[in-house]
């Protein structure tokens, strides 16, 4: 019995803080750490996620990005290999932040720009979700799409070379 009740004492005086949990959560989705813990007053909370899957995995491993996009293409392959010599070149526009990029608004909808297509500052290139938010990627300067180096519903790493602008 007072097994029973020291276990119920300790299971009621355990508060969590879902505002701290929110904040590391955002930390982590900010500086593309995968695990961040805190201590304080004997209370420890430590938020996780795991790191971006491998190509191969995307699918099983981000059911969402099924929901917004098919597959990425094989396309996408050669995409990723010219992200190198590319990812250099003046306007490349890099991820702020990890998460899956998104060529078009919704499934089945056009893609915000193809290569080749014009735009104005401010116009929005791509979306990347972080943590159930779509963050637009927009083009810091007006210029032409010279190429999309990743395909929509691919993960991304934060400063991840993912379109050229010029």
């Amino acid at each position: 019995m007072a097994e029973t009740k020291a276990a119920a004492g300790r299971k009621a005086g355990m508060t969590i803080d879902t505002k701290l949990v929110r904040q590391l959560a955002d930390v982590l989705a900010e500086t593309g750490l995968t695990e961040i813990e805190v201590e304080n007053g004997g209370q420890r909370i430590r938020v996780a996620r795991s790191a971006a899957p491998a190509p191969v995995q995307t699918v099983a491993a981000a059911p969402v990005a099924a929901a917004h996009a098919p597959a990425p293409t094989p396309a996408a392959a050669p995409a990723e290999a010219s992200a190198a010599p590319a990812g250099n070149a003046a306007g490349t526009i890099k991820s702020p932040m990890v998460g899956t990029a998104y060529l078009a608004p919704e499934p089945g909808a056009s893609d915000f720009v193809k290569v080749g297509d014009a735009v104005q500052a401010g116009d929005t290139l791509l979306i990347v979700e972080a943590m159930k938010v779509m963050n637009p990627i927009t083009a810091p300067a007006a210029g032409t799409v010279k190429e999309i180096l990743i395909g929509s519903g691919q993960p991304v790493e934060f400063d991840q070379p993912l379109v050229v602008v010029a």
